[in-house]
């Protein structure tokens, strides 16, 4: 019979091809329970099966953030209560390289994958040609605590020597698994990166504290100490010594894949100094050709030393290059005379987006970062190097005419994405004398305006059943912008459609108007709800067209009303057959023969160049209304008046009965000496045309 309770402690190191410290098992019951064992109660998962009752281990804890919200958990690291900042990482891997990273000096980490501590921990004697760890970024693991939400205690990896619950009780740090990480970053994301503590519980019997427990544990905030004093080097050490150029290093909590880079793939003697050495007074007499700054944990401002150091070498009659990385974009920006802010809850993760302001080419990078440079501030004759994607926060600076510049990611990325590891060849060739160049865009160009309020334009008065991808493109286009946080207020007669549905909860509009879409009602709707936005390019051709008439009379721009998606300008482009042709006509397209017209004469003269047949379409109009083939001038003058009446242009097109049929995205001409029809495949929306 299988005894589940005899399962052994986290703390224990797993034999080889067990199995235990269950957390959630979804495979069948069969594999573990006997027939004659009972069968425990049963929980159903939707599509993922029937899931094995959670096992525990670990003494239990808690997560207590400075809201008042208490997380409850299990221990797999050491039993000590700890304070800090409670902060989120997103990389997928990289355990060991991140909690060794002195960035999160004094930091309750938070990883959002679910499963953590699957491939163990690697040897910590394991060195590489220069003394230094080979699998970490430090020498000691630097977070304050460790919280995941699944630990797996049975790690399996051909690099492995111990599990992370072992390595963590070593170095005296604490970690709690069985906590909603989920619901724990969403709350991070919602206020802040938030002060925290993890603590134990005392033992009832007695009234003590349990072991490791202490009875009262104050919030601490890390940022308010000089936590890059606490990680600094106390000596300066002097890595390929020999070796030319060489380059000093400000150790701010500098991770040693930094030095590998340096010293093994650009053969530099590499020369690490303390955050606070006077490198005017030089009391070591180093000699130098560059100035390197390193990352860090905390308050840039705490750094005061380092800052005035810069301070000189910037100011020195012929400069030497500098280049930073993190906390040291953060330093060069404060010595240039810009400011750095604290952010919301900081970028930390391994999927970064961010535009080289040079080319305009977005890299994925690796960060660890909970301050920022304050962009505006940067003085005339220093740049934005690169541009956050996501949040368009400053991720590098770089002056004009001098050799400085840093960033604010981490090119080397341990662990992560590498590819800005160039950046380590572009200082070393400003060190060895190439010439600083630089060509920068606006980061203006990457800014959005921010809504706040949106009018949405519906399809209008349908029949039941018509045109359900304007309902459905409208629909997706309200749950889009209510993600997002904004007001939605939407037009349409139409009862009978789901966009005008109350009953779809945080996808459903903000306020309905079921009137007539038309110019003059939807104005009126702009001047009452004061939107700053509004969309007319998912409602069809009465949307469309309402949307032409408002910009062309000044009453949007009157009002700063905002087009949303498609440029009116794109609109009209795509909507006027004329425009449309010649801008067809621009990239070299072949198009079958089309004619506007606006008078009956207009009419008769492009069907004559055109020879009959000829299709007869009415311009800017619902479902083909008008449309149809003349085989003479008497049919023609009998459908032309058709279309008058309800499109003040007419469009008389080659008949292509015949031409081989083929669906392209904008594409035309000949195949094979055959004509081809070619036609737009839309999807429920005017597409940009470029």
């Amino acid at each position: 019979m299988l005894d589940l309770c005899a399962l052994p402690p986290l703390d224990a190191e797993p034999a080889k091809n067990s199995i235990h410290a269950v957390n959630l098992v979804t495979i069948p019951l069969s594999h573990f329970l006997p027939p004659s064992l009972p069968s425990p109660p049963l929980q159903f998962n939707g599509d993922q099966g029937l899931e094995l009752p959670l096992i525990r281990h670990g003494d239990p804890g808690a997560l207590v953030l400075a809201d008042g919200s208490v997380h409850q958990g299990f221990s797999f690291g050491a039993n000590v209560p700890v304070a800090g900042e409670v902060v989120f990482n997103t990389g997928m891997v990289g355990y060991p390289e991140a909690l060794t990273d002195p960035s999160y000096r004094g930091q309750i980490l938070v990883l959002t994958y679910p499963m953590v501590g699957n491939y163990g921990v690697p040897a910590e004697d394991a060195l590489d040609e220069h003394g230094l760890p080979l699998f970490f970024e430090s020498s000691k693991i630097q977070v304050a605590g460790l919280i995941v939400a699944s630990y797996s205690a049975d790690h399996s990896h051909w690099n492995s020597a111990k599990s992370l619950g072992k390595w963590l009780q070593e170095h005296n740090v604490p970690a709690l698994y069985g906590i909603d990480t989920r619901a724990l970053t969403k709350k991070i994301r919602e206020t802040g990166a938030i002060l925290g503590k993890i603590d134990f519980k005392a033992e009832k019997a007695t009234g003590k504290a349990g072991k490791g427990a202490q009875v009262a544990l104050e919030f601490m905030d890390p940022n308010k100490t000089n936590l890059v004093a606490q990680v600094s080097t106390k000596a300066v050490k002097v890595y390929g010594k020999g070796k030319s150029p060489r380059i000093v290093a400000f150790d701010c909590g500098m991770k040693f894949n930094i030095i590998r880079y340096f010293v093994k793939y650009h053969d530099v003697q590499f020369t690490v100094v303390p955050f606070d050495y006077d490198l005017k007074a030089n009391p070591a007499k180093l000699e130098w050709e560059g100035i390197f700054i390193s990352n860090g944990p905390g308050d840039p401002t705490m750094c005061e030393a380092t800052i005035e150091t810069l301070k000189w070498v910037m100011n020195l009659e012929h400069p030497k290059p500098i280049f930073g990385i993190c906390l040291g974009n953060q330093l060069l920006a404060l010595a240039a005379g810009a400011k750095t802010f604290k952010m919301k809850y900081g970028n930390r993760g391994m999927n970064q987006p961010c535009v080289d302001m040079r080319t305009t080419k977005c890299y994925i990078t690796a960060q660890n970062h909970g301050y920022a440079v304050d962009s505006d501030g940067l003085p005339h004759d220093w740049k934005t190097f690169f541009l956050n994607a996501n949040d368009f926060s400053n991720e590098g600076i770089i002056h004009v005419s001098k050799p400085f510049f840093s960033v604010q990611f981490h090119p080397e990325a341990c662990g992560g994405p590498t590819d800005t590891a160039f950046l380590f060849e572009t200082f070393i060739n400003l060190v060895r004398g190439s010439p600083h160049q630089l060509s920068l865009l606006d980061p203006c160009l990457y800014q959005r305006f921010k809504y706040k309020k949106v009018l949405l334009v519906g399809s209008g008065g349908l029949s039941i059943g018509q045109a359900g991808e304007f309902d459905y493109s409208g629909s997706q286009a309200i749950k889009a912008l209510k993600e997002e946080g904004i007001e939605v207020i939407l037009i349409n007669p139409n009862v009978a459609t789901v966009q005008t549905s109350k009953s779809l909860g945080k996808a459903s509009p903000d306020k309905v108007y079921f009137l007539p879409i038309r110019p003059e009602v939807v104005l009126e709707i702009i001047k009452k709800e004061k939107p700053d936005g509004i969309m007319v390019n998912v409602g069809g051709q009465t949307a469309l067209n309402v949307g032409i008439k408002l910009w062309e009379s000044g009453d949007l721009q009157k009002h700063n009303v905002r087009v949303m998606g498609t440029p009116i300008s794109t609109i009209i482009a795509t909507e006027d057959r004329e425009i449309f042709s010649e801008k067809l006509r621009e990239i070299d397209e072949t198009l079958a023969l089309s004619f506007p017209a606006t008078s009956m004469e207009e009419a008769k003269e492009a069907a004559n160049k055109i020879g009959y047949p000829v299709l007869i379409r009415a311009a800017y109009a619902l479902g083909g209304l008008g449309s149809g083939f003349a085989e003479d001038e008497a049919e023609l003058v009998a459908l032309a008046e058709k279309a008058f009446a309800s499109s003040s242009q007419i469009l008389i097109d080659q008949d292509l009965r015949g031409w081989k049929v083929r669906k392209r995205w904008r594409e035309g001409g000949r195949e094979g000496g055959e004509f081809l029809l070619v036609y737009d495949v839309h999807v429920c929306s005017v597409s940009t045309f470029a």
